[in-house]
């Protein structure tokens, strides 16, 4: 960790962030994305802890801290524009820091602990109508002046909508994984490996751009490519959707990721197991899986009523 990442704070409070998220890379498999959230909201806190005591706070002071030091800090983060979501996951980032150093050192840490996450609404996600899926991956490839990069934009909406797939893990894939088989094994949050069915549409999408595409596609490189060679930058994906949608008269809610929605819900839709899906979308949890689907109540009650046990002896 850079001085710059935890800049401002004591060293004692640096090693133990430091040493923290080294923990939960190594026992928790934990992504560098999460990391680097963890590092801002833990410092952010631990930064304003410091300005709110004094220069002397250190870890040891984290055992003196009251609910009303926290309340303190999350009406300084609302005051700054920081969102009850955004604030409810820092927390949670301060929760687990806390517990740790408090279980390293021996002391009680229920004046930190006993935080109250805001309430906010849950954001449920838009999938867009099969039509309307169609549609876009239409449209992504009529956007550009060269073929190329026509038929490179629809191949990655086409196994973000077709396979379920993050656009990260769209554009993680390289040379040496065409031409695509049945199946391709795709290595998601967490480190978590599964194996993802490819439909014929999507081979033939990423066989399209393959064919197209003006650079070498060696096997360690990446399979898509920005205009001058380099890996391919998402915000581009994201901004031949936004041009898309908006040609097409659609909601600012249909972005690459709204895509991916979408196949979740039309497979529901279509009688698709929810377990199944889980494992499609690479989801821990069937929570979240759930969530993930636009399907009313109803058709979540015929599903249940066709796969639990007890439905079958009723």
């Amino acid at each position: 960790m850079t001085t710059a990442a935890t800049g401002g704070l004591t060293d004692g409070l640096r090693m133990a962030v430091f040493e923290w998220l080294d923990l939960q890379r190594a026992l928790k498999n934990v992504s560098e994305h999460t990391i680097t959230a963890y590092r801002s909201d833990v410092t952010g806190w631990l930064a304003f802890l410091m300005n709110h005591h004094g220069t002397g706070f250190g870890t040891g002071k984290i055992a003196d801290l009251t609910i009303s030091d926290m309340r303190s800090w999350m009406a300084f983060e609302r005051g700054r524009g920081v969102g009850a979501r955004s604030l409810a996951r820092s927390l949670s980032a301060v929760k687990t820091f806390t517990r740790w150093i408090a279980e390293r050192d021996g002391f009680d840490a229920s004046g930190v602990l006993s935080a109250r996450s805001p309430k906010f609404g849950k954001k449920l996600p838009r999938p867009l109508t099969a039509d309307a899926a169609q549609d876009m991956i239409s449209t992504v490839e009529l956007q550009s002046t060269e073929p190329w990069i026509n038929t490179r934009d629809a191949a990655v909406l086409t196994l973000l909508y077709g396979c379920g797939l993050r656009i990260s893990e769209a554009l993680s894939l390289t040379g040496k994984d065409v031409p695509l088989s049945d199946t391709i094994r795709i290595v998601g949050k967490g480190n978590k490996e599964r194996l993802v069915p490819v439909l014929p549409v999507a081979r033939r999408a990423v066989a399209d751009y393959v064919r197209d595409c003006p650079f070498d596609l060696d096997d360690d490189t990446a399979l898509f490519r920005g205009k001058r060679g380099g890996a391919l930058n998402p915000r581009l994906i994201s901004k031949v959707t936004e041009k898309a949608r908006m040609q097409l008269g659609l909601p600012s809610t249909v972005t690459p990721h709204a895509m991916r929605h979408s196949f979740a819900t039309h497979l529901l839709n279509a009688g698709g197991d929810l377990r199944a899906i889980q494992e499609l979308l690479g989801h821990a949890s069937l929570a979240t899986t759930q969530a993930y689907t636009a399907v009313d109540t109803a058709r979540l009650l015929e599903v249940y009523d066709a796969a639990h046990p007890r439905a079958k002896t009723v």
